[in-house]
């Protein structure tokens, strides 16, 4: 698989697994979605909310942080989706601040797995000259993004 379809596909992972932990959450009792999903963030990018990610970055207003990553990126991301909605689950999780707890409890796993394995922090990648929604436009690409 090439550099950009691994992307794309990793991407389109990605957005489908934020759905479902989001119907995960909600159900669990949260409420406030960017504060969950900020908590997640804060655990593996040592602190940082998306807010601080997008202007380290030197995004947009609104411009989407998970467009803007690579692929060894928006796997750790992944990873921290599917681990987290999978906690929620098995623990049975049922109030905003205990899914609040376990989504930075499983970024801050996630981080130290990566320590662990000599890797790179998720800050310290580098960001993609353009975002996928830029080379959907310029490869008239008809994709989920």
């Amino acid at each position: 698989m090439q550099i950009l379809e691994k992307r794309f596909y990793q991407r389109s992972l990605t957005r489908k697994g934020n759905y479902s932990l989001n119907q995960t959450a909600k159900s669990c009792g949260v409420k406030n979605f960017d504060k969950f999903h900020n908590v997640g963030y804060r655990g593996l990018y040592n602190g940082e909310t998306a807010a601080d990610i997008a202007k380290r970055k030197k995004l947009r207003y609104r411009e989407d942080i998970l467009d803007n990553i690579g692929s060894e990126e928006l796997a750790a991301n992944l990873f921290r989706i599917t681990q987290t909605e999978a906690k929620l689950k098995r623990d049975n999780i049922s109030n905003e601040n205990d899914a609040n707890q376990a989504h930075y409890n499983i970024g801050k796993n996630i981080r130290e797995v990566i320590v662990k394995n000599g890797g790179t922090m998720p800050e310290k990648l580098p960001t993609p000259k353009k975002s996928l929604k830029e080379l959907s436009k310029e490869k008239k690409l008809n994709l989920e993004i």
